[in-house]
C-alpha cells in the first residue's frame, strides 16, 4: 500500500487581544492534528516587536522541521494500527478511571495526572512522548512539583507518580497506540534509605503515662502505634467498621492509600483506646483532624515525655513493625498486618531491626584484647 505524505506546516491562531498563537498543523497517512507550540506573534508595533516576532518564527520553524524528520525517522502513522495523535493527559485519565472501582491506588493516579498537567499541556499527544520527555517529567517530579501546602514532593510520592505514568506509556504499547514503549528506556527512580523514626517500647509506656493536650490525638496515636493503622484509615473509622468476635476484636475497613480490604485483629489495649461505642455511623476518634497545632502538639507531648526524637503521627506504624519484629513475629505476618501489597516493602524494617542489633553489639565492654 501507498504511504502518503508527511506535512507539518506552522499555523497561526488569532488571539483576542491582537496577537497571534503558533500551532502545527500536522497531517500524516490521511490524518490531521494540532500541537500548540505556546509560542505568540505580537502587534508589530516597533522594530523591537518586529524583531522578536522574526526570532519567534524562526524558533517555530526548528520545531516544525524537528516534527517533520521525527515522523520520517520513527515512521509513525505509517504502520497500521497505531493512533500515536491521541491525546496524552485524556488517555492517562481514563486509565485512571478503571481504576476508581477497583483496589488500584486511584488517589495516587489522580495526583500523577495533576503533576502531568503541570508538565504539559492539554494539546500534547502521543508524539511527543519520547525518551526526552519521560526524562524531563521525571526531573520535573524531583524539582518542580509541590504538594498542596507548596512543599517538594517526598522521594516516595516522586517514586509512585512516576512508576504509575510509567505504566501508562507501556499499557499504551500494549494497546496498540504506539509502536515502541520508550518509557523502557528510562531508569525509574530509586527509593532513599530513609532512617524511620520510631518509639521503643520502654518510651511508649512513658508516652502512655504523659498528658497531651488532645485526648483524642493521644489516643489515636496510641492507637496506631499498636495497630499499624495510618493516620488517613484511623481519621475516617467509624464504629461500623468494629468488630468484636468472641474475646477478640477486629477492624474491618478500606485502606485510603491503596484502596484493599483489610481485616485487622487489635488486642485488648488497642480496644480500650477506641473509647465507648455512641453510634455504628458516627467516627471512632470523632474530633481528630489534621492541622499545625495538632501536630505541634504531638512533637511537645513527645517532649514532656522526657523523649528526644522527632516524631510524626506516621512513626506509629513504623513502632508497630519494629515491635513485632522485636518479638519475634515473622516478616511475612507483619506485612500482612501492615497492609503491604509486596513483601519488599516490609523488608525496610528488618534492615531498621538489624541496624539496631549491630549497635547492640558494637555496645558490648571492651576485653582489651
Amino acid at each position: 500500500m501507498k504511504a502518503k505524505k508527511q506535512i507539518v506546516r506552522i499555523r497561526e491562531k488569532d488571539l483576542a487581544n491582537g496577537n497571534k498563537s503558533l500551532f502545527l498543523d500536522i497531517s500524516w497517512n490521511g490524518k490531521r492534528t494540532k500541537e500548540y507550540l505556546r509560542l505568540y506573534l505580537v502587534k508589530p508595533l516597533t522594530l523591537i516587536d518586529r524583531d522578536n516576532n522574526r526570532k519567534t518564527m524562526q524558533l517555530a520553524e526548528q520545531v516544525r522541521a524537528k516534527r517533520q524528520t521525527d515522523l520520517q525517522a520513527k515512521n509513525l502513522g505509517l504502520q497500521e494500527g497505531y493512533s500515536p495523535e491521541l491525546n496524552l493527559i485524556e488517555y492517562v485519565k481514563q486509565l485512571s478511571e478503571k481504576r476508581r472501582m477497583s483496589n488500584g491506588n486511584y488517589g495516587n493516579w489522580e495526583s500523577m495526572i495533576k503533576h502531568l498537567s503541570g508538565y504539559c499541556d492539554f494539546q500534547t499527544t502521543f508524539l511527543d512522548v519520547d525518551v526526552k520527555f519521560i526524562e524531563g517529567f521525571k526531573s520535573f517530579l524531583q524539582t518542580s512539583a509541590k504538594t498542596k501546602s507548596n512543599l517538594n514532593l517526598s522521594r516516595n510520592s516522586q517514586i509512585s507518580y512516576f512508576n504509575k505514568f510509567k505504566a501508562a506509556i507501556k499499557q499504551a504499547f500494549e494497546d496498540r497506540i504506539i509502536p515502541e514503549n520508550p518509557a523502557q528506556r528510562v531508569k525509574s527512580l530509586k527509593p532513599e534509605d530513609v532512617n524511620r523514626q520510631y518509639l521503643t517500647i520502654e518510651e511508649l509506656r512513658m508516652l502512655a503515662k504523659t498528658e497531651c493536650r488532645y485526648d483524642v490525638l493521644k489516643r489515636a496515636f496510641l492507637f496506631s502505634c499498636l495497630t499499624g493503622m495510618r493516620w488517613s484509615d484511623i481519621n475516617k473509622l467509624t464504629w461500623s467498621e468494629v468488630h468484636q468476635q468472641g474475646d477478640n476484636w477486629r477492624i474491618h475497613f478500606r485502606q485510603k492509600k491503596t484502596g484493599g480490604q483489610e481485616y485487622l485483629d487489635i488486642n485488648q489495649e488497642a480496644r480500650v483506646l477506641l473509647g465507648d461505642e455512641p453510634s455504628s455511623t458516627k467516627r471512632v476518634f470523632e474530633g481528630l483532624k489534621y492541622s499545625h497545632w495538632y501536630n505541634l502538639e504531638l512533637q511537645r507531648w513527645i517532649m514532656r515525655a522526657g523523649i528526644n526524637k522527632e516524631i510524626t503521627f506516621h512513626c506509629g506504624r513504623h513502632t508497630f513493625a519494629i515491635m513485632l519484629l522485636e518479638i519475634g513475629t515473622d516478616i511475612y505476618t507483619v506485612s500482612k498486618l501492615l497492609g503491604h501489597l509486596e513483601l519488599k516493602t516490609t523488608q525496610v524494617y528488618a534492615k531498621v531491626l538489624d541496624q539496631k542489633k549491630m549497635e547492640a553489639v558494637n555496645k558490648l565492654p571492651s576485653l582489651n584484647l
